[in-house]
């Protein structure tokens, strides 16, 4: 179903709701057996009846996004409003709720349901979910209804939370996905009980999406069975964490100059690495893996000052989940705390892309690095002994590996 189609449907939907009547966008049996609609919330309490009769949803985001008093939430395609005034309770009067749909009608809706309910904390916006109309780093949380499976872009959404959530911010949705690959034929008759038009995600393909977009933490998990391997989900992922004023994001080929600036510099300092000169991009992107590859940067700029990425040890497929990481910090931005923020999101990032072993030859010289490895869990292994010839010296290296708890546990 075209873009156009879809935001027509749920125009009618909306005008429907403000007649008055009870809506739904999948097959009853499905409505009723998989707790759609205001099924799925313990909570409405006091909320407009044309809120009630516009959900849409197949879940309860609200219950699994952890809202806290005086956040910020963004809800991607909201809809009558009935999660939108749920976390506006949730977040008090300090906090705020947007609320984004495509439907003007639902817009409308919304803002009339919200009106009734008194909700003050609350703002809808008239948009896609492919492009958000917020500023960056402008919210805590983004959740979302059952709303993101019918995008054609979904890459582009998730690309989109990761732009407006702050670091350390939080996403929680519900979704339709798909567990693993199925029968299309019965995959796609599923999906239309279900109202899902555009086309489910496996859940790996929504893992990898989410690294790719570059959140951490990312977890998947089946709810409702709606038959031949279509499922409700719930969703839930976390930007890096970092100090205000810088963000962590994917490293993109845009980012060349300045990383390989950064990699000179720390070469230049003669504590780095046995290598004396920075590799070209083509070498340098060649070696590494894409995913997990982030840089620090400055949100105001944009200037990168810190990256982290890594090689994989061995060609062998035994050795698949062993790499062999680095982290340079820009030499005026050191002892921020950006070198921490760095691998701590590599180590997360590294988990969900099934990495279960991280491993650093660093000089023992090297001190703050050697803190910085222990104090994130790293441990040392040994030191090779006189291992190479840097500047005509023969320098130790210190090994260390940090093994995953989650990954091949």
């Amino acid at each position: 179903m075209a873009h156009e189609e879809i935001i027509k449907r749920y125009s009618g939907l909306a005008r429907a709701a403000l007649a008055g009547e009870t809506v739904m966008d999948c097959d009853p049996g499905a409505f009723a057996d998989g707790c759609f609609g205001a099924a799925g919330y313990d909570d409405t309490a006091e909320l407009p009846d044309r809120a009630l009769q516009a959900s849409l949803g197949c879940g309860n985001p609200v219950a699994v996004a952890e809202l806290r008093e005086g956040e910020t939430v963004l809800d991607l395609g909201s809809g009558g409003g009935i999660d939108v005034l749920l976390s506006a309770r949730r977040v008090g009067p300090q906090g705020k709720a947007y609320g984004l749909d495509a439907s003007p009608d639902m817009v409308e809706l919304a803002r009339r349901n919200a009106e009734e309910a008194g909700a003050t904390n609350v703002e809808f916006l008239h948009g896609a979910i492919e492009d958000v109309p917020l500023v960056d780093l402008s919210v805590d949380v983004v959740i979302s209804n059952c709303v993101i499976n019918l995008s054609s872009d979904k890459a582009a959404v998730l690309a989109e939370v990761f732009r407006v959530l702050r670091p350390g911010g939080r996403l929680g949705i519900s979704d339709v996905v798909a567990d693993g690959e199925i029968d299309p034929q019965a995959r796609a008759a599923a999906e239309q009980r279900v109202g899902c038009v555009a086309g489910s995600l496996t859940v790996g393909q929504y893992r990898d999406l989410l690294l790719a977009a570059g959140f951490v933490g990312a977890a998947v998990t089946l709810t409702a069975d709606h038959g031949d391997g279509v499922h409700s989900a719930i969703v839930q992922a976390v930007k890096p964490a970092i100090s205000p004023g810088l963000e962590i994001r994917p490293m993109r080929e845009g980012d060349a100059g300045q990383v390989l600036a950064i990699y000179q510099a720390g070469l230049d300092s003669g504590q780095a690495s046995f290598e004396t000169v920075a590799p070209s991009w083509e070498d340098f992107a060649a070696s590494r893996l894409p995913h997990p590859r982030y840089v620090a940067t400055d949100a105001q700029t944009g200037e990168v000052v810190g990256w982290v990425a890594a090689s994989p040890v061995s060609s062998r497929l035994v050795y698949a989940g062993v790499v062999e990481h680095s982290v340079y910090v820009h030499p005026g931005c050191q002892a921020h705390g950006i070198g921490r923020a760095l691998l701590a999101a590599f180590i997360a990032g590294s988990q969900d892309a099934g990495i279960w072993t991280i491993q650093a030859g660093i000089f023992p010289e090297n001190a703050p690095s050697l803190s910085l490895h222990r104090a994130l869990g790293f441990r040392v292994i040994g030191t090779r002994m006189r291992i190479g010839r840097h500047h005509g010296v023969w320098r130790d290296v210190v090994l260390l590996e940090r093994r995953s708890a989650v990954t091949g546990a």
